[in-house]
């Protein structure tokens, strides 16, 4: 399931985490080293033409572990101080290589990266947004495909 995919399921959902990403550069990801420990790098992230693409330098570790293995996390970027305005998003998936064609393409006359660069298309397997509300609850909200959006509150 692409990103459009996902904002078409839960829109609200979706523009909030956009927002999220969109309010700062830099995001973490994790993603897989070749003996199953986890790595965290820092990743810009862009939303364009329905998609979710990570674009990376090339032969940089995460895209290599990408490669190896496509599973990542996302995490959004949490801004300064402890506000958290939107709450906290996470993206969980698989990100896949595209090295030509037509989205390359238009990735590249849009974003203008460095060359050379690697590019992921992903595809999403969960989405979660945990936020305070009302200075009294915690509440997470969890998207899988496939499921409805779940709610979890607790005080």
């Amino acid at each position: 399931m692409n990103w459009a995919d996902f904002r078409t399921a839960v829109p609200d959902l979706a523009r909030t985490a956009e927002e999220r990403f969109g309010a700062y550069r830099h995001h973490v990801l994790a993603t897989l080293r070749q003996d199953g420990s986890p790595r965290t790098c820092g990743i810009e992230v862009r939303f364009l033409g329905g998609q979710l693409w990570l674009g990376m330098m090339p032969g940089s570790r995460k895209a290599l572990d990408l490669r190896r293995d496509p599973r990542f996390t996302l995490q959004a970027n949490p801004g300064e101080g402890t506000g958290m305005g939107g709450g906290d998003i996470r993206i969980g998936g698989r990100a896949y290589e595209v090295e030509d064609g037509a989205a390359r393409a238009a990735y590249v006359e849009e974003v203008e990266p460095p060359q050379p660069f690697h590019l992921f298309r992903t595809e999403l397997t969960e989405v979660v947004r945990t936020c305070v509300e009302d200075d009294t609850y915690l509440v997470t909200q969890v998207w899988k495909p496939g499921e409805p959006l779940r709610t979890l509150k607790r005080a």
